[in-house]
């Protein structure tokens, strides 16, 4: 949490009962705090969770709003309608759900719990199976499936993983022939990246140690270490809440406990080539140090999940794995080598880890979902491409913040891949994405895009409220940003930009926010933030009217 005062919380569980017809909440419905925010000015905004009758609530979510004397100011809440089944007695077995999942998911089924299923408009008793060593998911991760306790109807198969590469990517890079050839190695130079710590005095360990990596991807960098004896050191960041990378070992690992710690005599990591394992580890543990650093230094987040905690990351994961993740069940990130045919690389780079690391900070605050997922493990849905599109717009402010020569910023994911296309993604004009079909503009059809490719439309609003429209060039790259209605938008900077859309996530988006809830959402924060008189605030709703979100065509409810 972002405070430890009970306070708020209290005041914010009573304000949610004594507001029942805002908030939702009814008989039997019990709410747990998972996050606080307070603002300088005394506001505060909590984030719940809610349990109907002792049972978890899926899509209960919400935050209750508070003024700076405890007052009720509004809520944001994810169900618009009142969580309470017309039954919770079961018809079918825990037993009987496992066996569904298992089937569906083709894995281990653990435990069935039984749920409140309010996603969707709907509410309904089913059971939530957790199955591991899933088929349905790239390297055998685990999946979330949630089966009717009535029906036995399948709701929802969800990988807990959030893969950089989707199933229909490495696809159609396949059906074109096509496979990534990135640019590695180390050209001399300084260190650049971290401000480590020197040693403690000779023998007394363990000892914060700042020592050198050569690196695939992002030249050579500063590693803040752990000394463990006088000729031994923990690729470990003592600095960075114990931040750590380890080697998967080519296993299909869920558990960074079963991860192998890297080790080293003289501090000095990497070779900059994949011959030494340790390569890999380099790129991962800068791109965490550095992610971490971004959260901190701009937005004061303490880690991930803004718990003083530190991040981990495990490399070589898996046998020929094209991909890198967030993995929900491990909390952690995981890389894979590639598959040696599509991707002949580890997939290291520092905005994979940056947008990555980012769905981690999406899961501890709004934990946004996708509406469906397909037989193949595409995702797709309005809530699915705003957590893409905030994983591309935070990782591209990874690279702003680290400034690394050797990796320049900009507003395009996954350049350094090495795909034809020269790019993965970019927020300017996201259509230039032929690969993956991305969107520039919101029309109905988005409610049901697969993830990555419907995530331009909040990409390109965060580009056009960060840089403006038209053409302009930034540290050797050159954008022409055009807009639904030939409209022209005028930017208000990326810091205040990104300060707008993190305040956003953070306080006004749930489980269900789609783009038209988001352009809410950031209105919301630019008033809190500049006054709803400001330029900030009308370059905001500028912004997603350049993209075809505007107050107008907002959906109804229900669809």
């Amino acid at each position: 949490m972002a405070t430890s005062a009970s306070s708020p919380v209290a005041a914010a569980r009573a304000a949610a009962f004594a507001h029942a017809s805002a908030t939702g909440v009814t008989h039997g419905d019990t709410l747990r705090a998972k996050d606080v925010m307070t603002d300088p000015d005394g506001k505060s905004h909590v984030r719940f969770v809610r349990t109907h009758r002792g049972l978890p609530v899926l899509g209960g979510d919400m935050v209750v709003h508070l003024g700076k004397r405890g007052e009720y100011l509004g809520v944001t809440r994810a169900a618009d309608h009142v969580v309470e089944p017309s039954t919770v007695e079961a018809e079918l077995t825990p037993e009987q759900a496992e066996r569904k999942a298992e089937a569906v998911a083709k894995g281990d089924a653990g435990t069935a719990r039984l749920v409140v299923d309010a996603r969707d408009g709907a509410v309904a008793l089913a059971y939530q199976v957790l199955v591991m060593d899933s088929d349905t998911t790239e390297a055998g991760g685990s999946s979330t499936v949630v089966v009717d306790a009535r029906t036995g109807r399948i709701r929802s198969n969800t990988p807990n993983t959030d893969e950089f590469i989707s199933p229909s990517l490495a696809a159609t890079l396949r059906e074109r022939g096509e496979s990534a050839t990135p640019r590695t190695g180390t050209a001399a130079g300084a260190a650049t990246g971290l401000s480590g710590l020197a040693s403690a005095a000779a023998g007394r360990y363990p000892a914060t140690a700042t020592g050198s990596g050569s690196s695939l991807f992002a030249g050579k960098v500063a590693l803040t270490t752990t000394r463990t004896a006088r000729t031994s050191y923990v690729l470990k960041d003592p600095t960075r809440w114990n931040t750590e990378t380890r080697d998967a070992k080519g296993q299909e690992l869920e558990s960074f406990a079963r991860g192998k710690a890297f080790t080293d005599g003289d501090n000095k990591w990497g070779t900059g080539t994949t011959s030494a394992r340790t390569s890999a580890a380099v790129d991962a543990q800068y791109g965490i140090a550095q992610t971490l650093d971004f959260y901190k230094k701009t937005f004061g987040r303490k880690g991930i999940k803004n718990n003083s905690a530190g991040a981990r990351g495990m490399v070589h994961f898996g046998n020929k794995v094209g991909n890198a993740f967030w993995d929900s069940t491990c909390g952690c990130m995981l890389y894979g080598d590639g598959d040696g045919r599509v991707f002949k690389k580890p997939l290291v780079v520092l905005d994979v880890t940056g947008h990555e690391l980012t769905h981690g900070v999406v899961d501890a605050t709004a934990a946004l979902e996708p509406t469906r997922v397909d037989d193949d493990g595409n995702q797709y849905g309005e809530a699915g491409a705003l957590n893409e599109s905030l994983a591309d717009v935070f990782g591209s402010n990874v690279e702003f913040s680290a400034n690394n020569p050797k990796n320049p910023p900009n507003y395009l994911v996954g350049e350094k891949l090495g795909l034809a296309q020269k790019f993965l993604r970019r927020l300017d004009h996201p259509s230039l994405d032929v690969l993956e079909e991305t969107i520039d503009y919101w029309s109905p059809a988005a409610y049901d895009t697969e993830v990555h490719a419907g995530s331009g439309v909040s990409s390109h609003a965060f580009y056009l409220l960060a840089e403006g429209s038209g053409r302009k060039t930034i540290n050797g790259v050159t954008y022409d940003s055009p807009t639904y209605d030939g409209s022209r938008v005028t930017g208000i900077g990326r810091t205040k930009a990104t300060a707008v859309f993190y305040r956003a996530l953070t306080r006004y988006m749930v489980s269900t926010t789609d783009f038209h809830d988001a352009r809410k959402a950031t209105l919301k924060a630019a008033a809190d933030m500049y006054g709803a008189n400001s330029a900030e605030y009308k370059a905001v709703g500028s912004a997603w009217a350049a993209v075809n979100v505007t107050a107008a065509n907002t959906p109804a409810a229900g669809r």
